[in-house]
């Protein structure tokens, strides 16, 4: 794409748990292009969504993590 501000909104619209941080950087990246306050304005819509869906997605898999981890550590305890 050649519109920064289209490229970010497509990142939004497109982003996935896996692909969250490479959305967000590229985002990033692509804010920096625009050239006009106006536009950094529109994409800001976009950033903050990315950025919410990053901390959404990490804390529920941070969650998991510590779920499994504790579920471990009990099933451990049985053992001794």
């Amino acid at each position: 794409m050649s519109d920064p501000l289209s490229e970010i909104r497509q990142l939004y619209y497109d982003a996935k748990p896996a692909t969250i941080r490479r959305d967000l950087a590229r985002a990033i990246e692509l804010l920096k292009l625009l050239p006009t306050e106006g536009e950094r304005e529109r994409a800001a819509v976009y950033m903050d969504g990315l950025a919410e869906m990053r901390g959404d997605w990490e804390s529920k898999g941070r969650a998991k993590k510590s779920a499994r981890s504790s579920e471990a550590q009990r099933g451990a305890r049985k053992l001794r």
